[in-house]
């Protein structure tokens, strides 16, 4: 089955980057990652409606996220053993395990913190996932 891609009025990327605003005064701490939900618009670009009760279900059992801040530890492995050279950055669209973390709402914007080790998949975009 094809993915679901989507009718975007305006980047995700940049509406949750936009929506959440100034992060500066929020540490993230070891190895931790924070994560903002991607919450799927109304309409798909096949014409399919979205209802705003599956589309609420995002915040809950959403499984694609944008980091929006790195711990100083995230992806720190001195044994070279773990991670074997792989990172994310701040702006990659991530998959994560909707269950791992704690949700938590940050300037309105649905969030996860995550522990590095949680990153499943990066993804180029979030519709490539549902």
């Amino acid at each position: 089955m094809p993915y679901m891609k989507m009718v975007h009025q305006t980047d995700p990327r940049d509406e949750i980057i936009k929506k959440i605003g100034n992060l500066d005064g929020i540490e993230i701490f070891n190895n931790q990652l924070l994560v903002g939900i991607y919450i799927r618009p109304e309409k798909t670009k096949g014409g399919i409606i979205i209802t705003d009760q599956s589309r609420d279900e995002d915040k809950f059992q959403g499984k694609v996220g944008l980091v929006l801040k790195k711990g100083p530890d995230a992806f720190v492995d001195e044994s070279g053993k773990w991670f074997k050279g792989m990172d994310v950055e701040v702006g990659d669209w991530i998959v994560l395990r909707p269950s791992d973390g704690w949700a938590l709402n940050i300037h309105g914007v649905e969030c996860r913190l995550i522990e590095d080790t949680l990153v499943r998949i990066r993804i180029p975009e979030p519709d490539n996932v549902w």
